[in-house]
Parts: C-alpha cells; structure tokens; sequence
C-alpha cells in the first residue's frame, strides 16, 4: 500500500537557548552535564594531511595516487612526506561569562566515535568507536581535564549504544557484530555476550532487575535477565516495520517505548503484564531519539528530519487494532484481485485489498475512500479509514494530542536533562543546538488548589503541574503517597517536589501585595 504524506497538524519552534557551532564534521553525540552549563560532544572531524620536509629522495617515490597527486601539487621542487590525520574528537564544552559556549578539553581519538555515555556522579565518559573499543575516561571536578582509565575491547565492528551501572560495575553495550557484552569495569574483563541474527541497534537496563532491552535492525526488541556469566532470553516483542533506532525505559511506570526507522513509535506496557501496546505515529521520518518526562506525562520525540514532538500521554488512549485479513472486502464483499474463485463465480475484477486504520478491517478502495486524523488511538495526521468508521469520529476526537515542532536542523542524535526542561541535539550538519522544548508557568490567581502547601489564604499558585502529580498512580513505591491514596508529607520524590513548589507559592504570595499596587507588572513567573 502506497504511503501517503501529509503535513503536521501543529507547528512552532521551540525556545533556542544556545548553539554550537565549530565542529568540522558530523556530531554523533552530545549530552547535557547535569548541574553544569556544560555539553559533552563526539565527532569525526575533517582530514588534515600535513606535510613534512624529509631528507631522503625515496619519500616521494612510495607514493602512489590521490596522496602523490596532493604532494606534487603542494611541492613541485623539494623532496617530502606526508601524514594523514582524521581527527576524531571529545569536547567538554563550558559556557562563559559571555553566553558562549568553548571548549574546556579537547581530546582526539584514533577510531571515529559511534556513541557515548557519561555519569555524572562519578565523574566517568565511555565512548564507543567504530573499531568496537569503548574507551572510560575520567573527567575532573572543574571539567577541564580529563584522564583516560582503560579500553574494553568490547565488540569487532562498531558500537552501536553503551550503559554504565555504578551499582555492578558494569559497561553494559552493543554493536553491529550482532551481539551485546557486559564487561567488569573493576578488571576489564568480559562476562558475558548475547548474539542476535542482525544489528543491535539499541539498548536500554533496568538498574534494579538487572534486565537488558535490545532493539536491532530487524525491528525485533528482546528483552535479556543479565547475570554475572550468562543470561537468558525472556520474551521479544515484535510490531515495527523497520529497525529499531531508539528505546527510553521508564522504570516508575515500567513503560517501554521504542522508536524505528518506519516513522512510529510503539509504548509496551511492561508493568501491566496485559501485552498492552499503543501506537504513536507524528513523524515523516526515522526516529531517532526518545525521552520520557515521567512527572509531566509527556514523551518528547525527534525525527531524522528535524522534527520534534511532544506527547501527551496522560490520557486515556486506545490500542491500535490488529489488521484482519479476509479474501474480499469486509464491508461490500467484493473479491481482493487473488480470489480467484470467487472473481469466477461472480464474473468480477478482483480488487486491491485496504485496511481501516480504525477498526483493523480489510477494506476495498471504494469502502475506505475518506482520510481522518484520530489522535487518542495515536494518528496524528490523516488516515485511511472506512466509511463507517469515518461517520463514527466526531469532532472533537480529532483534537491533536501532541505538539510538533521544527529543530531546524537534521537529527541524529538528542539527549535530555529532565531536571532542569533542557534538550540538547546534534546531527550531521555540524551544529549542536540547546533548547528548552517545554516551559512550565505559574500564574498568580485566586484558587484553593495549592492552599494546604502554602499555608495561605490569600492569592495561590496554580499550576498545571499539579495535576500532573495527582495523576501519579497509587501504588508507586516511596513517592510520598499515603495507605488512601493522598499526598503526604514524609520522604519522596513528591515530598521534595512539593516542598519546592511550597517555596515557590511562598514567595509569589509575599509579592502579591506588590502586584496589586503595580498592575503594571507581570504575574506570570516562568520556572526554568
């Protein structure tokens, strides 16, 4: 079935806050440093080939080709040689008084960098390359130096995704020799490996049951139980059409979600052991990057095409159905053109065989003639549906449940830090962006919402995000919930949380007054 393009239903761009610009080839990763202005970069730069005077005449006779061609175009009257030099490169970028971002360490690698991942808490970077090494570096306090530890000889071809687990010790990968290795950081010896029948694309790890999530290029996710020798293989989730580019596990909800070269994505509900799944499709090309903001329910995604957007799944969505298949059409019973028998009986054409987006069944071109965006079973542009189904959708349950926005730039690669709502992308273009996709606004108005954490009576904070926190579920272990269900005071993450938006509340109250006597003034306060 042909594919059919349409355009986004939203589109803004989201807030630019810094860019990075003086790579001379493509960025394949680049992560934000928590608690610091700081992003850390790998590249593959351009080739320098540098020339050198020599005092032996057979210098210049080895050479052969394009290299000889540069030689004797460069130096026609002295004999010389020359080296060729790909630099490879790790930056540590820091922002300046100035708001410009430089780098504070500058360091080449000898193979090109294919991924890299970095703890913050111990100071660690791991690298992947394309030889299959992953090199550990150790970065100092003032993130100026950096030292390197050792190199795991992890995979054969290149590395394709990298986690650190500071609890076992362990640097946990995978490559495009097909297999995922653990290996001890303490000894740099190998555990174990696992191999699959294509490309491991892609790699999530449960921290506290120390289970793996692989994607590869055959569109298959298998979910591993690693152990300190072996492993086994646990289930493998297959619904993509293409291989699988990115995975984002969230261990609160325990919700896996998954992003392929055929434009969708796909969240498995893993806690709820239903085989619960839903369909997300925004995008018109590859997705490359997932993250999961658990607190504000939203799912920011981005696409190879600079495309960038953000879900809301805090609402009750529907699963995509199961496309039937029949050898006529479902509706008007016409025969599909391989129904042989019954084009014979009936002295008819066979026709070319559909399929309602909606409701999953085989339909024929006349049956299914109209296009329909239904966002809550994932569609955020128009689809094939039927004609039934089509009457069926109102208007409202066209209203779009994600908004898209343009990175201006190709992306290959985004990361996030959740703490403080910043994102950070890189692609093949050269330019590391820093932007701020979402903003939280508190705004000063009289409600009784936030009376019981302000401890006041006058003007209160409302905020959106407390609905958000509300909507937590109540069987989540040490986030701040009480035996009914209610929020409590005592340790937690809401319990922090709420403290925070208590000091908030605190302070716009004192300034209400103020606000009041000046109605010249703002009284929204955005929380960066």
């Amino acid at each position: 079935m042909a594919a059919e393009i349409h355009s986004r239903p939203q589109s803004s761009r989201p807030v630019l806050l810094s860019k990075i610009e003086g790579h001379q080839d493509a960025v394949t990763a680049a992560l934000l440093i928590p608690k610091e202005d700081g992003v850390i970069t790998a590249s593959e730069d351009s080739v320098n080939i540098c020339l050198l005077y020599c005092l032996s005449s057979r210098g210049k006779d080895a050479l052969s080709g394009p290299a000889k061609s540069i030689l004797e175009h460069k130096v026609t009257t002295k004999h010389c040689s020359f080296r060729l030099c790909l630099h490879r490169t790790i930056r540590v970028w820091l922002k300046r008084d100035s708001g410009q971002y430089w780098p504070s360490i500058y360091h080449t690698m000898a193979s090109p960098c294919s991924t890299m991942a970095y703890h913050h808490d111990s100071r660690r970077i791991f690298v992947g390359q394309d030889n299959g090494a992953i090199m550990e570096f150790h970065v100092s306090e003032d993130f100026n130096k950096m030292n390197f530890i050792k190199t795991y000889p992890a995979h054969q071809n290149r590395v394709s995704a990298i986690i650190f687990s500071l609890a076992a010790e362990w640097v946990i990968s995978t490559g495009h020799d097909k297999c995922v290795s653990w290996m001890c950081t303490r000894s740099g010896n190998m555990l174990g490996r696992h191999f699959f029948a294509s490309w491991a694309s892609c790699l999530q790890y449960d921290l506290d049951t120390q289970h793996a999530f692989v994607g590869d290029y055959s569109g298959q996710i298998t979910l591993l139980k690693l152990e300190q020798n072996a492993c086994s293989v646990i289930t493998t989730l297959k619904g993509h059409e293409g291989s699988i580019a990115c995975l984002w596990w969230d261990p609160i909800q325990r919700l896996l979600f998954s992003g392929a070269s055929d434009n969708s994505i796909i969240m498995w509900d893993i806690g709820g052991r239903k085989g619960r799944t839903l369909l997300l499709q925004g995008h018109h090309d590859r997705v490359q990057s997932l993250c999961y903001l658990q607190l504000a329910r939203q799912l920011v995604s981005c696409s190879s095409d600079g495309g960038i957007a953000v879900w809301n799944m805090d609402v009750s969505r529907e699963e995509a159905p199961q496309w039937l298949e029949s050898d006529s059409c479902q509706k008007c019973e016409q025969p599909f053109f391989w129904n042989i028998k019954q084009m014979w009986d009936t002295k008819t054409l066979g026709l070319r065989q559909h399929h309602c987006r909606k409701c999953g069944k085989a339909v024929c071109g006349r049956c299914s003639s109209k296009r329909s965006s239904y966002p809550v079973m994932g569609f955020e542009f128009q689809v094939r549906v039927c004609d039934s189904c089509y009457d069926s959708i109102k208007d409202e349950d066209r209203t779009s449940l994600a908004t898209f926005h343009e990175g201006k730039h190709n992306i290959s690669h985004m990361s996030m830090d959740i703490a403080r709502g910043l994102m950070v992308t890189c692609g093949t273009d050269r330019v590391v962006k820093v932007s701020w996709p979402v903003s939280i606004s508190f705004e000063i108005e009289p409600s009784s919402s936030c009376e019981w954490i302000s401890g006041h009576s006058g003007n209160h904070c409302h905020s959106p995000l407390l609905s958000r926190i509300n909507c937590l579920p109540t069987h989540s272990p040490n986030m701040g919930y009480d035996s009914g269900g209610g929020l409590q005071p005592g340790n937690g993450i809401l319990s922090t949380l709420m403290l925070k938006l208590s000091d908030v509340c605190s302070t716009l109250h004192t300034h209400s007054d103020l606000l009041k006597q000046n109605p010249s003034c703002s009284s929204t306060a955005t929380v960066m």
